[in-house]
């Protein structure tokens, strides 16, 4: 193992910069993902770029998970996970609709906005709610040792 140069002050300052790093990171790749699907980039330019975002959500939540953290300001409850779910899914509806080239009736943007919504929020829901009880109970299991 190597020696650590830091002292205690300069590993927290390095914690917080890798902190704002990583989300960074994190919201920028979803940034620039989004505005190349509404551009109408083709998915397989975008296949780096979701790649890397797709490990880096997946490390963060496994990585929470186990560690039985769930968020800094949010609470583990249903109504966290309704909210969370329902703003997914007005983002993914709008996003979807605004980069598919196929839509010109208004009916057709309220159907593809209403049906990509709809799974969003289900998927989202689904997923934050078995997050929610892997935590809970990685939580009683922390909290037991």
């Amino acid at each position: 193992m190597k020696k650590n140069n830091l002292d205690e002050m300069q590993e927290q300052e390095l914690l917080k910069i890798e902190h704002n790093g990583c989300w960074l990171a994190f919201w920028g790749l979803l940034a620039v993902m989004a505005v190349q699907m509404v551009m109408r980039v083709p998915g397989r330019q975008m296949l780096g770029e979701w790649i890397v975002f797709m490990v880096l959500c997946l490390y963060i939540a496994i990585a929470c998970l186990w560690k039985g953290i769930w968020d800094r300001r949010l609470n583990a409850n249903w109504k966290t996970n309704l909210v969370g779910s329902l703003i997914a899914a007005v983002a993914t509806g709008i996003l979807v609709t605004l980069s598919n080239p196929y839509l010109s009736e208004p009916l057709d943007y309220v159907l593809v906005a209403g049906l990509t919504g709809g799974f969003t929020f289900a998927l989202c829901f689904a997923a934050l709610s078995i997050s929610m009880k892997l935590y809970k109970k990685r939580r009683e299991k922390l909290d037991q040792e």
